[in-house]
């Protein structure tokens, strides 16, 4: 399995990409969402995007809806990772197009906690 981390802080893809890695993953990672469109179109299948609101040059919403808007998008499943906690926050990203919602900081097991209701992992 692959997934994709968009994120502007080297040091969140790493934690990330460190809980994701431990869990079976392969990772491939972009430092804001234009760079995740162009990854996304040129490193083959992923199963799973993780991505940040707020970042430089496409934020996290916009990149969403940009993933959202391809042909096929629907097999992707998209979890925001972000800071933004209020409810206003969470229903703009899931009516953006992502699945879940996490909010940083987070533990490992809240991460498989949300890939789990994503049905990416077994419980």
């Amino acid at each position: 399995m692959r997934a994709l981390i968009v994120d502007d802080s080297k040091a969140m893809r790493s934690i990330v990409g460190r809980i994701v890695r431990e869990i079976g993953f392969e990772t491939i990672e972009a430092a804001n969402g234009r760079e995740g469109l162009e990854t996304l179109k040129s490193s083959g299948e992923v199963e799973l995007i993780l991505v940040d609101w707020n970042m430089p040059e496409m934020n996290g919403i916009e990149f969403l809806r940009a993933v959202r808007a391809q042909p096929g998008a629907s097999a992707f499943k998209m979890l925001m990772v972000t800071t933004a906690s209020d409810l206003t926050h969470i229903n703009t990203a899931l009516e953006a197009g992502a699945n879940e919602y996490l909010m940083k900081p987070f533990t490992k097991d809240a991460m498989v906690s949300k890939l789990q209701m994503l049905g990416i992992l077994e419980s």
